[in-house]
């Protein structure tokens, strides 16, 4: 496996692809790069040394690199306020809170334990653009790193008020009521992984009002007791623990706490596409605006949007392009269809803790209004869609044979509205489906989505034809 390197980072498997080597290169590239942001700001470095916030998740890697990273960047000149564990939009929160220059967190998210990775924000504590990736890549390609002087290296702080803060920030948005939330003594089971959220996920629930807690893998060992991604194929376990606890609900996040799943009382799974769903319902009664989520992500965010009158826009897939296009229109919530729910009154990135208050107020206020009611019966309140992911191997088609391909498939399907922006969208009157190449992989994903099952599997398998006929025209070639 070589290491992936895109606009939030580089990542890799600790050992293999992800060395002290290649670690060294990037954390000196990153700081070499800040370096030439400020002198082309105007400041002396030498005068004002550049300052970076570093945080991490608790994989058993995490505070060997973060060490490594952080003595890298001192040598290279830069002042390092360290966070210790802390989860990614908490770093994103403390880089403008510390007028920092830019911030690095050490997780790999939602990949297995012997992962890891770098995430590079830039000083609004954002990713970096895709300009500022390739001004990177290219310091570290060319090896153009910046030392510092033995009487100019950086110094280390450290600092533990950031888990309180953000917090703070969150309970102090004008949408949460947690005096009613009280009133709803809520029992809630929370599955943190052992990962970043371990400590912090707990304290928002207990903060918000939630009466009491049934805390799953919430050690903060980073030894993850399943598959970290907080998809239903690995939930088994927690789905047992929820029944066996009577819990209304339970609430999980993934390793490094900006992605956020739901089960309802019964063990079924709330759906990670509806958590930003129901979050852009609940907070457009408080404040309208444009939405926008990404090119797979649920229609039911645009039926949510019709609804309050409002636009509904799609971005290419990513994080970094959802909040540059939020930006662009405005929108007031946004997010991704994994669980990821941004909301710019806090700060521009995925926030499981922003997720877990707007829905748990959502269903407060829901009850409220209907006199009770459990979280399963809360969930039939929205638009029902049922999406299909599925993938197909290239063989030998490259970019250039897929822009044909997906020329002659939207021609195919000429009535379908296509978009090209990230491979191929068709959206059709009451479905859609979404044909998009792996940036890592020779494969293409194919997402598709329809009021049933069966309508959007039929769909994919469609689509997985037509896609098989051309590229077997291509391999005989």
């Amino acid at each position: 496996m070589s290491l992936m390197i895109s606009i939030s980072g580089i990542r890799g498997i600790v050992g293999e692809s992800l060395t002290p080597k290649n670690l060294t290169a990037f954390a000196m590239a990153f700081a070499s790069f800040i370096l030439r942001k400020k002198e082309k700001s105007g400041v002396n470095p030498l005068e004002k040394r550049p300052k970076i916030v570093i945080g991490r998740d608790t994989r058993p890697t995490g505070k060997a690199i973060s060490d490594l990273v952080s003595n890298t960047l001192l040598l290279c000149g830069c002042d390092v306020i360290d966070l210790g564990v802390a989860t990614t939009p908490t770093v994103e929160i403390a880089v403008p809170a510390e007028q920092a220059d830019g911030g690095l967190i050490i997780t790999a998210s939602h990949n297995p334990v012997a992962w890891n990775a770098l995430k590079m924000l830039n000083h609004r504590g954002e990713f970096l653009t895709a300009g500022d990736v390739d001004e990177l890549l290219a310091i570290a390609g060319s090896e153009q790193f910046v030392s510092a002087r033995w009487d100019h290296i950086g110094t280390l702080s450290r600092s533990e008020r950031y888990n309180a803060l953000h917090i703070q920030q969150v309970l102090q948005l004008p949408c949460i009521d947690t005096a009613a939330i009280s009133k709803e003594q809520f029992r809630v089971l929370v599955d943190c992984v052992e990962g970043a959220g371990s400590s912090i996920i707990p304290d928002l629930c207990r903060q918000l009002g939630i009466k009491s807690l049934v805390e799953v893998a919430c050690g903060g060992s980073g030894l993850f007791p399943r598959n970290p991604e907080p998809i239903e194929e690995n939930l088994a376990g927690t789905i047992a623990a929820l029944k066996e606890s009577g819990c209304d609900f339970a609430l999980i996040v993934d390793p490094d706490v900006d992605r956020l799943a739901l089960l309802c009382e019964d063990g079924t799974l709330f759906g990670e596409e509806y958590t930003l769903v129901a979050c852009a319902d609940f907070y457009l009664r408080h404040k309208k605006g444009a939405v926008a989520n990404n090119l797979s992500s649920s229609r039911a965010l645009r039926d949510i949007a019709a609804k309050y009158g409002v636009a509904c826009y799609s971005a290419k897939i990513g994080e970094a392009n959802v909040s540059e296009l939020m930006k662009e229109v405005q929108a007031v919530i946004g997010g991704e269809g994994n669980g990821g729910v941004i909301l710019p009154e806090l700060h521009y990135g995925r926030d499981a803790l922003v997720g877990i208050a707007l829905i748990v107020q959502a269903f407060t206020l829901w009850r409220t209004e209907n006199r009770g009611g459990s979280l399963s019966q809360f969930r039939r309140h929205f638009p029902d869609y049922v999406m299909s992911k599925q993938r197909i191997e290239l063989g030998k088609a490259d970019r250039t044979s897929l822009e044909k391909l997906f020329t002659d498939i939207a021609g195919h399907y000429h009535r379908a509205e296509a978009n090209r922006e990230d491979g191929l969208k068709l959206d059709f009157a009451d479905s859609w489906v979404h044909l998009r190449p792996s940036n890592t992989e020779p494969i293409i994903r194919i997402y598709s989505e329809a009021p049933s099952k069966a309508r959007a599997e039929e769909l994919a398998n469609e689509l997985k034809h037509e896609i098989e006929k051309r590229v077997a025209g291509i391999d005989r070639l």
